[in-house]
């Protein structure tokens, strides 16, 4: 008994020295992960929802306008808390966040608050009214109840402003969530547009993916091996480069149009770039090897003698290949036209440097609002929407394999 339980000691101690250094082992990845991955992404959401530029600015204001019912004007309190708010910034550039973020919520509101910045006196009224009179003098637009609504509106820290944007809704002056005006919704479309785009890349990637993974599932390994590199060429090749040689290739004068010429196809050039088909066509081909290499690994465990079986028990070829073949090979379709479709919905370079103002996608966006519009909040909830919906994709395509799983 003695030997045996010293056996199952020593087995015990192994087995945790072993989980130990499994676990050391991965500690880089993880923490790899966690720097570069985990920690943009709880940035990006935390961003999405964080509204700091009012509730830092105009502390006071804020909390005059607290239990104001965004009817009609404020109290004059409101109006002497604006004018210590405004004379405490001490930097331009702070006045000038703070007139960008109520800018896009009550146009005019950047000239009104820069405008009123600079023209504070340098002694400050000591009543409220005083108050009032005084910045209603600086600018008349302090009688307007927008400019207030907006403020009141943003004082807190915490806004859910962005993410209702990103979805064409938006909160009212009272609070209530409403959907934006005919004239102002437009990522819905954009975000529409974006999975049309992805779904019509995906499935010509599967029409032309499917027949040549099969094609190279039938060859010998060192024929395979030889066409797989030709296959993974894109993969070497950078994304402006390829799309500079499409430029090449769809313009007016390119190979494209001449040949088609030349065959007697079209009269005149036909507009391949800048439009849905060069964006369609770069994709394409730049996101094909993503479908090939599943279909082909699928492809090559299953057994060739099926098909010979089923053809030799009298079944058509057809016939045979779309019951006995195709169906063993649907985990390989979904993993590809998985990996295609996510990868196309967040493409941003090729539709922005071969399509026009229709065919830009949700990721354009997400670029504009960073580098042009200086607009952090919207670029994060749209990058959460992009997010959300990788995961729900993802989730799904999970289930679907599970369900084939089980019944399988």
């Amino acid at each position: 008994m003695t030997s045996d339980t010293a056996l199952i000691s020593q087995l015990q101690r192994a087995n945790r020295r072993r989980k130990v250094r499994a676990a050391a082992l991965t500690l880089p990845l993880l923490a790899f992960l966690l720097v570069v991955f985990l920690v943009p992404l709880a940035q990006l959401l935390i961003r999405a929802v964080k509204n700091p530029e009012v509730a830092n600015a105009l502390p006071r204001t804020g909390q005059a306008l607290a239990d104001w019912n965004r009817k009609g004007l404020p109290t004059d309190a409101a109006y002497a808390a604006l004018l210590q708010d405004l004379s405490s910034i001490e930097e331009t550039a702070d006045a000038g966040v703070l007139a960008r973020r109520l800018n896009s919520e009550a146009p005019g509101a950047r000239s009104l608050i820069m405008g009123t910045y600079r023209a504070l006196p340098t002694e400050l009224p000591t009543t409220s009214a005083a108050s009032r009179q005084t910045l209603i003098g600086l600018d008349p637009r302090w009688e307007e109840p927008e400019f207030w609504q907006a403020i009141a509106k943003n004082s807190s820290r915490w806004t859910p402003d962005y993410l209702l944007t990103a979805v064409d809704l938006k909160r009212s002056a009272q609070g209530d969530i409403v959907a934006v005006g005919e004239g102002e919704a437009a990522f819905r479309d954009i975000l529409i547009r974006t999975f049309e785009i992805s779904a019509v890349v995906t499935l010509f990637a599967l029409l032309i993916g499917y027949p040549l993974a099969y094609w190279l599932s039938t060859l010998s390994e060192r024929q395979a091996n030889v066409m797989l590199i030709l296959v993974l060429l894109p993969f070497w090749t950078s994304v402006l480069v390829r799309i500079a040689a499409w430029i090449v290739l769809l313009q007016n004068n390119g190979l494209v149009n001449r040949f088609l010429m030349f065959i007697g196809a079209i009269d005149a050039p036909a507009p391949l770039l800048f439009n849905r088909l060069g964006v369609v066509i770069a994709m394409v081909h730049i996101l094909l090897p993503f479908m090939i290499l599943p279909l082909y690994s699928v492809m090559k465990s299953v057994p060739s003698n099926y098909m010979r079986a089923a053809i030799s028990l009298g079944s058509p070829p057809l016939f045979a290949f779309a019951r006995v073949y195709l169906p063993q090979t649907y985990p390989g379709v979904a993993a590809g036209c998985l990996l295609v479709f996510i990868t196309a919905i967040g493409y941003y370079v090729t539709p922005a440097l071969l399509g026009g103002a229709a065919d830009q996608m949700l990721s354009y966006y997400v670029a504009q609002y960073t580098n042009v519009e200086v607009n952090w909040g919207l670029a994060c909830a749209l990058g959460g929407v992009l997010l959300s919906t990788t995961l729900i994709l993802y989730a799904l395509y999970r289930r679907v394999a599970k369900a084939e799983l089980s019944l399988g």
